[in-house]
């Protein structure tokens, strides 16, 4: 089962690709958008679900850090169904709490990317990856059928 993580911005979305076994995710783009001129980045969304023939989309839910839901919850939900609603896949969300950080500190720390104009270009896609990971990782299960915590 192939899944497409989304990191939703006002202007961005990042885009990652899990393998097909479901044990990876890996970066692909990041996908210009235009809230105010209805512009959600379905076109080239259309090209990469195409592309890897996937399955679903996990996106990013960017609850509050006490948990709480705001604003930016209620664009992702909003966002996901259009996505139902425009490619009749499943849509599963994952809490995304950090990870623009962490995603940050990966890029200057692991990747060597000191320079903020270089971070900018892949740090949507590097949290969509970590998105998708984090949803993978606690939905896999063994061979038992019990999942991994």
């Amino acid at each position: 089962m192939r899944l497409i993580g989304l990191d939703i911005g006002s202007k961005t979305v990042g885009v990652a690709v899990s393998d097909e076994l479901g044990f990876t995710a890996q970066k692909v783009e990041t996908i210009s958008i235009d809230e105010k001129r209805h512009n959600f980045g379905m076109k080239a969304l259309k090209k990469v679900v195409r592309q890897y023939d996937a399955d679903g989309f996990v996106l990013g839910l960017p609850k509050n850090m006490d948990g709480t839901s705001g604003h930016s919850v209620e664009r992702s939900k909003a966002y996901g169904k259009r996505l139902e609603d425009k490619f009749k896949l499943p849509v599963y969300y994952s809490d995304e709490r950090l990870t623009t950080i962490e995603s940050r500190r990966v890029l200057v720390e692991e990747a060597g990317m000191h320079n903020r104009h270089e971070r900018k270009e892949v740090i949507d896609q590097m949290a969509a990856v970590l998105i998708l990971q984090n949803y993978l990782d606690l939905h896999r299960k063994d061979k038992n059928g019990s999942k991994h915590e």
